[in-house]
């Protein structure tokens, strides 16, 4: 081109397009990788939304997809399990081959974006981790992060009550789980994406941290008395600030084996009641046959409270009357 004082074009020279093209063939047709290698490709990855109904719409939003092949005959991974309750709901799943194996996410269910792990080493290092290579005590409780053995620790209990502080004071992201195994000595704190978490009231003491004035802040979007920011305006108060404030906490399903949950705040009145002792059957009066009796439950120590139960429903079973 130099010799011959002709203008110079990348595209003569290079094959420009190979990246686009293949970026537009993945989206097109949702098989994720190269056309040439079409039976190692992902299938699914991008799809059309449906825009049946707006309720088809939010539902395709919140649907997820258990990579399986459909032709298998095998119930199990099809079947409701315990785990699921508040994450996935019950009902919403497709008729024929694909059945219980597309779930849709239950209301208030949502995926973590993840966190840096690296606050939670450093903070972990401080408060007395110590490395395996040093001593091999068979007291001490393994710490995992994300999977990754980083050392042990003499007071899980301690360890475990200190990191849920930072996380209510939002010292730390809401979305870190901690699980402490107490049988096999361990604890495993996950900050990782990809886990399904549900947020839930806190309770301490047998009372519920939320109050009256959290939910008329919500209601009017602004907290009484509030300064306002730089910028002249009063920030919002929202469900995030419900999280930051530690009244609400998100749980994924590995920690919320770890807590007690009341289905209820009644169950909250009654387990304060059984603790001083009163009868709470006392003036029932006349037997129901018709009543739902719950079991009588002794005084428990419950950690968590259950938001509504209609919240383990997705969007389109919720929107069924008289479920």
């Amino acid at each position: 081109c130099v010799e011959t004082n002709k203008e110079f074009h990348l595209n003569a020279a290079v094959k420009h397009n190979t990246i686009t093209n293949g970026l537009k063939y993945s989206l097109a047709t949702g098989n994720w990788g190269d056309q040439k290698k079409f039976m190692s490709a992902k299938a699914g990855v991008s799809q059309v939304l449906n825009r049946y109904t707006f309720a088809s719409t939010l539902s395709h939003l919140r649907r997820c997809n258990t990579p399986l092949g459909r032709e298998g005959k095998i119930a199990k991974p099809r079947q409701l399990h315990n785990t699921h309750w508040g994450m996935v709901c019950p009902a919403e799943t497709p008729e024929g081959q694909a059945c219980g194996l597309v779930k849709n996410l239950a209301l208030m269910a949502c995926i973590s974006v993840g966190s840096l792990s690296a606050p939670i080493i450093e903070f972990l290092e401080e408060w007395g981790l110590e490395r395996m290579e040093d001593h091999n005590h068979s007291d001490a409780t393994k710490v995992f992060v994300n999977g990754v053995w980083m050392g042990v620790h003499r007071d899980p209990a301690g360890l475990v009550k200190t990191i849920k502080k930072l996380r209510r004071k939002d010292d730390i992201s809401a979305e870190v789980s901690v699980v402490r195994d107490i049988r096999e000595r361990e604890l495993r704190i996950y900050t990782d994406a990809g886990r399904v978490c549900r947020p839930l009231f806190i309770v301490e003491d047998q009372q519920l941290l939320i109050s009256k004035d959290h939910i008329k802040w919500l209601a009017q979007v602004y907290k009484d008395g509030e300064e306002p920011d730089e910028s002249g305006e009063i920030p919002p108060y929202k469900w995030e600030r419900l999280i930051k404030e530690g009244v609400v906490e998100l749980l994924d399903a590995e920690e919320e084996e770890t807590v007690m949950i009341c289905m209820t705040p009644e169950d909250l009145t009654n387990s304060r009641l059984q603790k001083m002792g009163h009868d709470i059957h006392a003036n029932d009066g006349d037997f129901d046959p018709a009543a739902r009796l719950k079991a009588n439950l002794t005084a428990h120590t419950w950690t968590h409270c259950e938001i509504h139960p209609s919240m383990i429903l997705g969007i389109c079973a919720s929107i069924i009357p008289f479920p």
